[in-house]
C-alpha cells in the first residue's frame, strides 16, 4: 500500500497533526495520488453545471423576451399572466448560479430610444395596472406619490436579459456572468418589485386584458 513520506503510520515518518494541514486539502494530501484526475473531474464537473447554467438561462431569457415583444398583440389576452408565470423560474434559476462575477463585464449598451419607446408602450398597456406603492411613497399625495411602476420594471428586465443574449452567441460564460452581475446590482431588484405586484393583481382577478 502506498503511504507518503512523513505518514503518520509511515515508519521513519514524522506526524502531521490534521489540524495543521491546510484547510480544504487534508483529502487530496490524503490521496495525492489520484489528486490529479480529482481535479481534473472537478473542472469537468464545473465547466459543464456553468454550461447547464447559462443555456437554462438563455432560454428562460428568450422566452420572457419573447412575451415582452408580443406584447403589443392585441390577441395575446394571456401575456401579462404568462410573465407573471415565468417570473419566479427566472428567479429561481439566477439565484442558483454560483458563477463568479469578478471580472464580469456589464452587458452591452441601451438604446435608450428603444428602451424608452419599449417603457411608453407597456405603460399605455398596463394602464391602471401599472403604477404601485413602494415603501417610502407618501400615500397622501394620492396617485401622484406612487413611484412604482410595473412597465418600467419589466423593460429593465427585458433590456438585461436582451443584451445578454447578445453576448451568449459569442460566450455563453460571459453572458450567464453578465445576467449575474446585473441581477445582483440592478434588475434582481425590479423582478422582485414586479413579482409582487403581479401577485397583487393575480389576487384581484387582473392579469388578463
Amino acid at each position: 500500500m502506498y503511504r507518503e513520506p512523513g505518514d503518520p503510520a509511515t515508519p521513519g515518518g514524522g506526524a502531521t497533526a490534521e489540524s495543521e494541514r491546510p484547510h480544504g486539502l487534508r483529502s487530496c494530501r490524503a490521496l495525492r495520488i489520484f489528486s490529479s484526475t480529482l481535479v481534473d473531474m472537478d473542472a469537468i464537473a464545473t465547466k459543464h453545471l456553468g454550461g447547464l447554467a447559462s443555456l437554462e438561462m438563455a432560454g428562460l431569457a428568450q422566452r420572457y423576451c419573447g412575451l415582452i415583444e408580443a406584447s403589443a398583440d392585441e390577441h395575446r389576452r394571456r401575456w401579462l399572466r404568462d410573465v407573471a408565470s415565468l417570473l419566479p423560474r427566472l428567479q429561481a434559476a439566477i439565484s442558483s448560479v454560483s458563477a463568479p462575477v469578478s471580472g464580469a463585464s456589464a452587458t452591452s449598451a441601451v438604446d435608450l430610444d428603444a428602451r424608452f419607446e419599449l417603457f411608453w408602450r407597456l405603460r399605455r398597456l398596463l394602464a391602471d395596472r401599472d403604477g404601485y406603492w413602494l415603501e417610502f411613497d407618501r400615500a397622501s399625495e394620492g396617485a401622484e406619490g406612487m413611484t412604482g411602476s410595473l412597465a418600467d420594471d419589466l423593460t429593465d428586465i427585458y433590456c438585461e436579459l436582451k443584451s445578454g443574449l447578445g453576448l451568449y452567441t459569442r460566450s455563453p460564460e460571459l453572458a450567464l456572468r453578465a445576467w449575474v452581475c446585473g441581477f445582483d446590482r440592478h434588475w434582481g431588484r425590479h423582478l422582485v418589485d414586479a413579482e409582487r405586484h403581479l401577485a397583487l393583481l393575480a389576487a384581484q382577478g387582473r392579469l388578463e386584458f
